[in-house]
Formats: structure tokens, sequence, C-alpha cells
């Protein structure tokens, strides 16, 4: 049985990108893009308080190549 996806806002998610080494490289608009060391791209709308939907959630963590499960845990670390 898999975890669900967590509720989350994009200070949440920049906060887990943050942990594995992304960084923030520029700002479109509304849209921040990390980059980490591999050259792998994460793009993040910002929207000050406002929770993802869903699939944003997962194309981040597509994007991010992380799991639900590696999700959760860096974001209760």
């Amino acid at each position: 049985m898999s975890i669900p996806l967590p509720c989350v806002t994009a200070t949440e998610v920049i906060r887990v990108l943050l942990k594995i080494d992304f960084f923030l490289t520029r700002q479109s608009g509304s849209h921040r893009i990390y980059k980490n060391a591999l050259g792998r791209r994460v793009t993040v709308p910002f929207h000050s308080g406002q929770t993802l939907h869903p699939k944003l959630i997962k194309s981040i963590l597509t994007e991010a190549q992380l799991t639900v499960e590696e999700f959760v845990l860096l974001l209760q670390e």
C-alpha cells in the first residue's frame, strides 16, 4: 500500500528541494526554477500560503526524481 500524497505549500516543497541539494537559479514571474549539480531542473510555482494541486506535486516529484515516500520522510526532518 502506498503513502498518500500530502497537501503541501510551495514553501514546504522548496524546503525539501534545498535539503536534497537543489538551489535557486532564477525566477520567472511566480515560478521559481531550481537546479542541482547534475543539471536536473525543477520548476515550482510560488504563491504564498496556497496549497499546491496534487498533480503539480506529483510533477515536481517526478522532475526531482523523488518518490512520495522519500518526500514525506524529508518533510518530517
